[in-house]
């Protein structure tokens, strides 16, 4: 029954391809080709405008990014400075026990 129910559900979704196609092939009159034409361009209005989200979206997070790396790198900067000095301190307590001994 599974096996049957799985082949329904393939003859279904190669119906609706297949409708999908007719449909467009089937178009005969002016007032179906405007109506076709409509609909495609309020499509193409909906995917110009996710679009531009998603370049928005992109650009801010190529911003925040950008901002995110030089957060990083100052950091980085920091830390080595502080291990420098760390260092430094580590040389000069050791010549204080050297000239101690």
């Amino acid at each position: 029954s599974a096996q049957i129910a799985d082949l329904q559900q393939k003859l279904l979704d190669a119906d609706n391809g297949d409708r999908a196609k007719q449909r467009w092939d089937s178009i005969a009159t002016i007032l179906e080709a405007k109506c076709a034409l409509k609909y495609l361009l309020g499509e193409l209005v909906s995917s110009k405008v996710q679009e531009s989200k998603l370049q928005s979206s992109l650009a801010q997070s190529q911003a925040s990014c950008t901002d995110m790396q030089k957060v990083l790198m100052e950091e980085r900067n920091h830390t080595a400075e502080l291990e420098a000095e760390f260092q430094n301190q580590i040389l000069v307590k050791e010549q204080q026990h050297q000239d101690k001994v």
